[in-house]
């Protein structure tokens, strides 16, 4: 869901919302001995992960063609702003690994969790009017993570989670 404000026909600022499903996916994962004489010395087992994101963007949107106003041309923009992303992540391991006698790895660890993180959203629009103050849009963008501080149920840190996504909708002026 998102608001625009008009300041001007070029430009204007935005506050958006978001929520996503939960988005699933593996990492093959391996605990390794803590005694030589242990056996097997490795055992090999996957991390079935669920991340669902939800985000919160305020900024500023830009019309290169066209304008907020316009009823007859298409229009072509682009969004720039900063948000925050709330993560919650579901960490499950194939099998059960005996910590007495096996390090499992640091991350991701089995369990629940969250994280946040601060982001750069950027995106480019398109739009048309259909009729009145009905338009339809469809648009890319990507939320860039500014900030890294590590969460351990993420099997990667760096950049995490970089999202893109390409939507598409009716946008209605009130």
């Amino acid at each position: 869901m998102a608001i625009d404000w008009h300041f001007t026909p070029k430009g204007g600022a935005y506050a958006s919302v978001c929520y996503y499903s939960k988005g699933k996916f593996n990492n093959p994962l391996v605990a390794s001995a803590k005694s030589p004489t242990t056996t097997p010395q490795q055992i090999f087992f996957i991390n079935n992960a669920q991340v669902r994101l939800e985000q919160i963007s305020l900024g500023w949107k830009h019309y290169f063609v066209g304008a907020s106003d316009a009823e007859k041309k298409w229009n072509l923009y682009s969004i720039t702003g900063f948000g925050l992303i709330f993560g919650k992540v579901v960490n499950t391991y194939s099998t059960t690994i005996d910590t007495s006698l096996y390090t499992a790895p640091s991350q991701p660890i089995n369990g629940k969790g969250h994280f946040k993180r601060l982001s750069l959203d950027l995106g480019l629009g398109w739009e048309l009017p259909l009729a009145g103050e009905v338009y339809i849009y469809s648009e890319g963008r990507v939320w860039i993570p500014t900030t890294e501080y590590p969460s351990k149920y993420l099997f990667v840190n760096n950049n995490a989670p970089l999202a893109a996504m390409i939507t598409a909708g009716l946008r209605i002026l009130f």
